[in-house]
């Protein structure tokens, strides 16, 4: 694509490319986005790119804060591009009237030694691989945000990833170079669960009977409705094998009715080695029998490419240029099985490899690595059933074709058979004996899954186990339940277990890494010990909350909205939680400890609370927000069963996060951020102990997000100058807001 002023003219070599911006808001329909990258790490946007314009107009430059080497472009107003450095740079300010946005925003790679190699983004997602392959998930990404607050560690090292639609994700796994698919990626879950291989079968994997080439064709990879749109396909794994120069077609093959599913052609074979090849026919059902084969097709069509047949010395495995037909209206067409135009591997609908220019030669066993993946084209939703993850051998594709054969009569009758059968086990063993009195009435359910857990011992470190919910009901009809937890301790198997009657409080631990959450009972309360399990994901560390939370209300009695006497807490976070008074409470003379309360969670953020016998209960938010309480129970993350219909709604809440900055005066510079070996980090806290900086400064947990950007705050007890500086003898003193001869230090607060 040349540029209009010069044709002759191009940019540097380009090294990158991405297109995107079809579904920015309000914008004309078919206007795209092109993004690129240059050799010499410069970026250049493609003006005008449009339906009737598709290769738009000229190259304009795009100046960035430093080299780029790669890029990519979300559907929407998200773009990313990693620089030479490991850092990243976000375009600002993309929208309708300026598709090319207004600046760049650095974002810092996870760690300094490992900068960003590649990073791809979609609607409201990015994704990034560093140096050390390993694979992180950006946090917080929006369109009102769209750098995002922090990263977060995904399991599994990969090459490359790439987002596709519907913020899917797809990689090259780094050790074994297979492809890999994202799953459980929802609107609510966009990080997904587990990586999961794609087993994609290529016309270089050569098989013993070249059926599981012929099985992972096309039509595999299409869903169920395309593949009755086609009228039928009959694969058949056919051996060709001559020692002539064209393969002799078996004389019974032009008679052969449809209902033999597979059709063969074979010949002599002088040689040791044959030549195999997999023929998947494409039968069209309105005919009777296929034609007879004719060496050329009148209308252009072949079945495979031209080529000499390879003799008995030559190598097997020539690396020869391959096509693949993968044509969904090929099914309604009548066969033309070429004589003459058999290749050594040809599979009518098979996914192509295309070898172009690459002279590889390779062993048995060995196949080309893949090096990239895009599945931008790739339409998955939560509901979408994937066939892509298992390897379909030999033995099934004989099964397939058999199933061909078998009649919709035959399957009805064996369905009334098994039918019959069943019944008459049920009445067998249950029946006949209804009469006899039930023994012991007690049910079981367990609930397992994979968490992880801060171990008790030292080095503390987290360590994954295996999780058992067990709830039994016992004859009363109420319900208890234990929680069990398996881990490894010196290569012995071990458990912990705990009497959900016995819990106390379950409590989310806010961390940046980690969606974790803390179990105490009052033993753990005194020992300052609580059980501490992470789960790989927001949502499932949720899901175990409600269910554990339900759970410790079942096997306390407890149900329902709290009661008038209830007692109200706020947690330091903003947690609202309520705990039922036992009449054991102020019982004398054996007075309840305080440690044995039991405390659930009601949905909600409050700073303050007030409550009375009546059952009035008010609040009052971090922004000053009066609230009142409607009488609903669950809300937060206990959502269905746990949880009233009606009387919840949502709440939001709004505080200000405060950091310091601090600054010494020195005789040369004046005042500036170089401070004494002794005094408190530059960017701080109020108290100067923890250091705070506006780039590591994170939103409390996943559920704020900022709204504002950091400004000056003026509004400090002891006044500001024009700037905002507070100006002190020295650090822990008073502050005033004007300086003085004998100030040496000074500080301002940042909101």
């Amino acid at each position: 694509i040349s540029s209009h002023d010069d044709p002759k003219q191009l940019p540097d070599p380009f090294n990158d490319i991405s297109i995107g911006g079809w579904e920015i808001t309000d914008e004309p329909m078919g206007r795209l986005s092109v993004w690129a990258v240059s050799l010499q790490g410069r970026v250049w946007y493609r003006e005008d790119v449009c339906h009737h314009n598709p290769e738009g107009s000229s190259w304009s430059l795009i100046a960035t804060p430093g080299e780029a080497v790669q890029i990519s472009c979300g559907p929407y107003d998200l773009l990313w591009a990693t620089l030479w450095e490991g850092q990243a740079i976000v375009r600002e300010g993309i929208d309708r009237n300026n598709p090319q946005g207004i600046s760049w925003t650095i974002v810092e790679p996870p760690s300094s030694e490992n900068g960003i190699l590649h990073v791809s983004v979609g609607v409201n997602v990015v994704w990034a691989v560093t140096k050390d392959r390993k694979v992180w998930f950006r946090r917080g990404v929006n369109s009102h945000n769209p750098c995002g607050t922090s990263w977060i560690e995904m399991v599994g090292e990969m090459m490359m990833v790439n987002v596709g639609l519907n913020d899917q994700v797809w990689g090259i796994g780094c050790e074994d170079r297979a492809v890999y698919f994202r799953q459980g990626v929802t609107p609510s879950e966009l990080s997904g669960k587990t990586w999961k291989a794609i087993v994609s079968g290529r016309e270089s994997d050569r098989s013993q009977t070249g059926s599981s080439t012929s099985l992972l064709s096309a039509g595999c990879f299409f869903s169920d409705d395309v593949r009755e749109q086609m009228s039928l396909i009959v694969q058949s794994d056919a051996e060709i094998s001559s020692d002539t120069e064209s393969p002799q077609i078996h004389p019974n093959l032009a008679d052969t009715p449809l209902s033999d599913a597979a059709a063969t052609i074979n010949g002599n074979n002088g040689g040791s080695q044959s030549a195999e090849a997999s023929a998947n026919a494409a039968v069209d059902p309105l005919d009777s029998a296929p034609e007879e084969a004719s060496p050329a097709s009148d209308n252009g069509e072949k079945a495979g490419l031209e080529k000499p047949e390879s003799s008995a010395d030559q190598d097997p495995h020539p690396a020869e240029l391959q096509w693949t037909n993968i044509d969904l209206k090929e099914a309604h067409k009548k066969p033309l099985l070429s004589a003459s135009t058999f290749p050594e591997t040809s599979s009518l609908s098979s996914l192509g490899m295309f070898s172009v220019g690459v002279e590889e030669h390779y062993g048995a066993d060995e196949h080309p690595l893949w090096a990239w993946v895009c599945g931008g084209g790739c339409l998955v939703d939560s509901h979408s059933s994937l066939k892509w993850f298992t390897l379909q051998s030999g033995l099934l594709s004989s099964v397939q074709s058999l199933s061909l054969s078998i009649s919709p009569a035959q399957t009805t009758a064996w369905r009334k058979q098994i039918f019959q059968q069943l019944s008459e086990r049920t009445k067998r063993e249950l029946e006949n004996f209804r009469h006899y009195e039930q023994a012991i009435e007690q049910s079981v359910w367990v609930k397992t899954g994979t968490l992880q857990w801060w171990r008790s011992w030292k080095p503390h470190k987290w360590t994954d186990v295996r999780v058992a919910l067990e709830q039994f009901t016992g004859n009363d009809g109420m319900r208890d339940s234990i929680l069990f937890i398996y881990y490894m301790f010196h290569e012995e198997k071990k458990y912990l277990h705990v009497f959900l009657n016995e819990v106390t409080i379950l409590v989310e631990v806010l961390n940046d890494a980690k969606h974790s959450f803390a179990l105490y009972t009052p033993e753990r309360t005194k020992q300052r010990w609580p059980i501490r399990l992470a789960a790989t994901t927001e949502q499932e560390m949720h899901d175990w909350l409600a269910l554990l939370s339900m759970s410790c209300c079942e096997s306390r009695r407890i149900q329902g909205p709290p009661s008038h006497q209830a007692i109200w807490s706020i947690t330091c976070k903003g947690d609202v939680f309520v705990s039922e008074p036992s009449p054991e409470l102020e019982a004398a003379p054996h007075l309840m400890p305080c440690d044995q309360m039991f405390w659930r969670q009601i949905g909600g953020h409050l700073r303050l609370i007030e409550c009375n016998s009546h059952g009035i209960v008010w609040g009052i938010g971090y922004d000053h927000m009066a609230w009142v309480y409607t009488g609903g129970y669950g809300g937060g993350f206990i959502q269905g069963l746990a949880s009233s219909a009606d009387n919840i709604y949502m709440q939001s809440d709004v505080k200000c996060v405060y950091i310091y900055e601090n600054q010494r005066w020195n005789p040369v510079t004046g005042y500036s951020n170089r401070g004494l070996p002794t005094d408190r980090y530059m960017w701080s806290d109020a108290s100067g102990l923890q250091e705070c900086t506006k780039v590591n400064t994170k939103p409390p947990s996943p559920q704020w997000s900022w709204v504002s950007d950091w400004y000056i705050d003026f509004n400090i007890s002891g006044g500001t100058d024009r700037e905002g500086w507070q100006y002190a003898a020295d650090f822990p003193t008073s502050y005033h807001g004007h300086k003085t001869m004998k100030d040496f230090v000074r500080r301002r607060r940042w909101a």
